[in-house]
């Protein structure tokens, strides 16, 4: 087994993380990652948790870290980035692509 991993809560910690894991109204991954960090206090090893989970151990262990260095919001998903807009093609007397294949050779003069 690897390194031990375990997060201690106070009183207030684990009632929030009880009641999250009940929470209905919640995406299933919060409730999940809310149930890691408990089990984690009740002295269940990394190991343990990911096969309770059928997860990797690597995301047992992130999840914890996100817990240990944000607290209750490291359990929700970070906000998705935007992507930049692709531009269109600024060249408009170029041909259009047809699909086809086209080898180009280079002579030497």
């Amino acid at each position: 087994m690897g390194a031990r991993l375990r997060v201690i809560l106070n009183p207030e910690e684990r009632r929030t993380l009880f009641e999250l894991r009940k929470a209905i109204e919640l995406p299933q991954r919060v409730r999940d990652r809310a149930e890691v960090v408990r089990l984690s206090h009740h002295g269940m090893y990394v190991e343990q948790i990911a096969s309770y989970f059928n997860w990797n151990v690597r995301t047992v262990r992130e999840t914890l870290k996100r817990w240990h260095d944000q607290g209750l919001a490291g359990l929700w998903d970070a906000p998705k980035t935007r992507s930049k807009k692709r531009r269109p093609n600024q060249c408009t007397n170029c041909p259009k692509p047809s699909g086809m294949l086209v080898t180009v050779q280079s002579v030497a003069l």
